[in-house]
C-alpha cells in the first residue's frame, strides 16, 4: 500500500466515525480521548444538561478532574450559541456558562468574579479568537514535546496571557501558562 493511499484511509476513518457518532441528536467531534464519556452514561449525562439548558444538541461530554465536578457538557442551541453545563456525580449543576449572541460570555452562574478591581472585565471572560487558539495550541504542545491541546483559555493571572491545558503525546496531562507573545511563562503536570 502506497503512503498515499495510507493517508487517504486515515482521514475517511476518522470521518465516517464521526458521521456515525452524529445520529440520535448528538455530535462528537474529532477523535475520542480518554476523557470523553459513551454509551449510556454518556446520554444519562446529555439528558441532565438539556434539562438545565433547556433545548439544543449536545456536542461534548467529558469527565472533569476538578474537585466538586463529575462531568462537562457543552451544548449548542439553535441559534449557535453555546452553553458549558458543569455536573457532579449526582448530575446536579454546579456551574453554567452562556454564550450571548454578541459572542460574550454571561457567567451569571459561573464561580468567577466577573469584573476586576477596578471595574473592567475580567481578562479571563475575553473570547478568544481563533488565530489565538491556535497559537497558544501550538506553543502549548512544543513546550511538552507535542501531543494536543485540548483547551486553551484567556488568563486574568498577572503576567499570562492564556491558560493552556495539554495531553502528550505520552498520555501525560500538562498546565501551560502562556504570556501575550505566546511565550511559556510556567509548565507543570496535571496530577
Amino acid at each position: 500500500m502506497n503512503t498515499r493511499t495510507l493517508r487517504r484511509k486515515r482521514v475517511l476513518v476518522p470521518a465516517v466515525a464521526v458521521v456515525a457518532l452524529g445520529v440520535g441528536g448528538t455530535v462528537w467531534a474529532g477523535t475520542a480521548s480518554a476523557d470523553q464519556v459513551g454509551g449510556g452514561e454518556r446520554d444519562r449525562v446529555s439528558a441532565a444538561a438539556l434539562r438545565t439548558v433547556g433545548e439544543g444538541r449536545v456536542t461534548s461530554v467529558e469527565t472533569s478532574d476538578d474537585r466538586g465536578e463529575a462531568y462537562e457538557v457543552e451544548v449548542t442551541r439553535a441559534d449557535g450559541t453555546e452553553v458549558d453545563v458543569v455536573l457532579d456525580d449526582e448530575l446536579g449543576v454546579v456551574g453554567r456558562e452562556d454564550d450571548r449572541a454578541d459572542g460574550d460570555r454571561d457567567d451569571r452562574t459561573d464561580r468567577d468574579d466577573v469584573t476586576d478591581d477596578d471595574g473592567t472585565t475580567d481578562r479571563d471572560d475575553r473570547v478568544l479568537s481563533a488565530t489565538e487558539r491556535d497559537r497558544a495550541a501550538a506553543a502549548a504542545e512544543e513546550a511538552v514535546g507535542g501531543g494536543t491541546a485540548t483547551d486553551v483559555e484567556a488568563s486574568d493571572d498577572r503576567g499570562t496571557a492564556y491558560d493552556v491545558e495539554v495531553r502528550a503525546t505520552d498520555g501525560t496531562e500538562w498546565d501551560v501558562d502562556l504570556d501575550d507573545a505566546f511565550a511559556v511563562v510556567d509548565q507543570r503536570e496535571d496530577r
